[in-house]
């Protein structure tokens, strides 16, 4: 039997859709095969994208990967729930959290940002000159920009400059009015010109 990264034999394995445990032992598979060639079809092709984003938010590799692994296994757990939705924002949705309850445990000094969406201005994608700077800013000099962004700017950006997403899609996965997600994303871009700006041309 196919076992999910980060289970055993010796887990309970009805937590994860497998059946439940009888009397004397013995485990009830319910349709374990359907479930797990659903999951593998609809969320495994996304680990790219979850990773890049538990990337952003943690700003490290290792607990990037250590959040896909708890997403993942969250995912599985809970995929019953998951019905014909777009499977890579409901994956990214659950990565989201993941790392968010992550950060409130262990980095709590990175999410005390303010910020008022009313007083900033949304223009659009292609004519914002913030997003034309950081079109055109070099990948290096651009990494090193955004990890100096708060999280929630950092996950806007990634979001949809990175991933493609819709601002209707980022404020499903992220659980804000679609205005806050166009202003944070407003604001986003405009502090990364301001870090663009003074940063120092690399050497060739």
């Amino acid at each position: 039997m196919n076992i999910p990264a980060g289970l055993d034999e010796n887990s309970d394995l009805s937590l994860y859709g497998y059946g439940n445990k009888a009397d004397g032992g013995a485990v009830l598979v319910v349709d374990e095969k359907d479930t797990l060639a659903r999951f593998e079809q609809t969320i495994l092709p996304h680990m790219d994208a979850a990773y890049n984003l538990a990337r952003w938010l943690t700003r490290n590799e290792h607990d990037a990967e250590d959040m896909v692994q708890e997403a993942y296994l969250r995912a599985f757990k809970f995929f019953s729930a998951f019905h014909g939705m777009d499977g890579r924002a409901w994956l990214l949705t659950i990565v989201r959290n993941t790392c968010y309850t992550w950060l409130h445990q262990n980095r709590a000094h990175e999410m005390t940002t303010t910020f008022d969406e009313e007083i900033h201005s949304v223009d659009s994608d292609t004519s914002n000159p913030a997003t034309l700077a950081l079109q055109s800013a070099d990948h290096q000099i651009l990494t090193r920009a955004l990890e100096e962004l708060p999280v929630e700017f950092r996950e806007v950006v990634v979001l949809r400059d990175l991933e493609g997403f819709s601002y209707k899609e980022i404020a499903g996965i992220a659980a804000i009015p679609t205005g806050t997600v166009m202003s944070r994303l407003a604001r986003a871009r405009e502090r990364l010109k301001k870090i663009l700006c003074g940063q120092p041309k690399e050497k060739l």
